[in-house]
């Protein structure tokens, strides 16, 4: 089949995205490539395709459990042979899974950077063809990066350990200049074919509100949304439960996403979400990877963002379909000492050194303030957001709070948007 077959067949889909096809040719054609793409913009196709069409397994680097897991239930229902492999597998399932990867049964399996490190994993792919390694959320690898996760640093490791190189593929949604180079170095790509597809979404409006009773002007807004689809994202687990509890007395059909729930309720509550029996989802930075719902019409930021990259990645999973959709920032001074509170907290991740714990701290807190400054500002801010990842838009956008006045709030109340 050719690539065109392959993704009306498998995924449904007529025609490729912008880069797509050119990433997916380059990794048939044996090429390493580097891909920085926006979320909802398709980047799981750029290396499931060429799973599906080159003769060996494709291993799936990616950091996330949850994001795993929703990937290959869709790759299943899609009657392609994938798995993953991570720390929610018991014993036998692992050895199950191992097993059967060993002999043939998959064509993708995920795993987390971790699981390379091991010995059974190591003397599994020393004895499978493995054709293409693809990076998720490679931006990882980079302690400039706002995940850092020194696992990454291993895989370039694990690579050169194998009888034969596979083609690599890095892939993310925000990378820095100083991102990307390290995603090359760090990770060993080979003269990769380097696509950035740009940042801006133009059917999205941008607003920061600093409304002096937050929780009043919250429901004012979701109250005049019942009919639209939106996420909700707050900093901790204890505000999900509690706008989730507040919007569901006002009845609004809301339910909730977060690391404390049990697998199968946040499966079930993000089923749920997908398939319209609920229009908002209240979650931490948790939910939404790997979610592709078309018709999100907002996303409000409940607290502010730890960063510029977070919050673009998750305001990106609204207006998927093209058409206008909203993300709004409620912006506190309180939120601030929030955020600060989790970037101490990285200060005692284990999984670093002390000097990696001090250099990630010393980068969020910049970070940080990069976000606040995009809630202070009185210019563009997408001309704020495109210059952070090193665009450049001139002028005002005419499609952001600061652009539009009066506020975008009154604009909706006037009936003028």
């Amino acid at each position: 089949m050719t690539t065109h077959e392959t993704l009306f067949k498998y995924f449904g889909y007529r025609s490729f995205r912008p880069a797509q096809e050119a990433l997916i040719n380059a990794q048939l054609s044996g090429i390493d490539v580097l891909g920085v793409m926006p979320t909802g913009a398709g980047k799981s196709i750029c290396f499931q395709i060429p799973a599906l069409m080159l003769s060996g397994v494709t291993i799936v680097i990616s950091p996330l459990i949850s994001l795993m897991k929703d990937q290959v239930f869709q790759l299943q229902r899609a009657k392609i042979p994938a798995a993953f492999i991570n720390s929610s597998l018991g014993a036998e399932q692992y050895k199950r899974v191992l097993f059967n990867a060993g002999q043939g049964e998959y064509k993708i399996i995920y795993v987390a950077p971790e699981r390379l490190e091991t010995d059974d994993f190591q003397s599994f792919a020393a004895g499978t063809e493995i054709s293409l390694i693809a990076i998720d959320e490679a931006h990882c690898v980079s302690q400039w990066g706002q995940d850092f996760r020194p696992s990454y640093l291993r895989i370039e490791s694990f690579v050169k350990k194998l009888n034969k190189r596979p083609i690599l593929g890095a892939f993310t949604a925000t990378a820095t200049a100083d991102v990307k180079k390290d995603i090359i170095s760090l990770l060993g790509l080979n003269n990769p074919l380097n696509l950035t597809t740009g940042f801006d979404r133009p059917n999205l409006y941008f607003g920061v509100e600093k409304p002096k009773n937050k929780s009043k002007y919250f429901h004012e807004l979701t109250d005049s949304r019942r009919q639209m689809c939106g996420v909700v994202y707050c900093s901790t687990r204890k505000t999900v439960d509690a706008l989730t509890a507040q919007l569901r007395r006002r009845g609004i059909l809301a339910s909730r996403y977060h690391a404390g729930l049990e697998d199968e309720e946040r499966r079930q509550n993000q089923d749920d979400f997908i398939q319209n029996k609920i229009s908002v989802m209240v979650a931490t930075n948790a939910f939404g990877m790997g979610i592709d719902k078309p018709d999100v019409r907002y996303v409000i930021h409940y607290n502010i963002p730890k960063n510029l990259e977070g919050h673009y990645q998750e305001a990106g999973r609204a207006g998927r379909d093209g058409q206008p959709a909203e993300c709004v920032v409620l912006f506190s001074n309180e939120d601030i000492r929030t955020a600060e509170f989790f970037i101490d907290g990285s200060e005692k991740n284990e999984e670093l050194t002390q000097r990696q714990r001090k250099a990630v701290s010393n980068r969020d807190a910049a970070r940080l303030d990069k976000m606040i400054r995009y809630c202070e500002i009185e210019s563009c801010l997408r001309s704020y957001i495109l210059g952070y990842f090193g665009e450049r838009q001139r002028g005002m956008c005419g499609n952001c709070s600061n652009c539009n006045k009066p506020s975008w709030w009154q604009a909706f109340k006037m009936g003028l948007r």
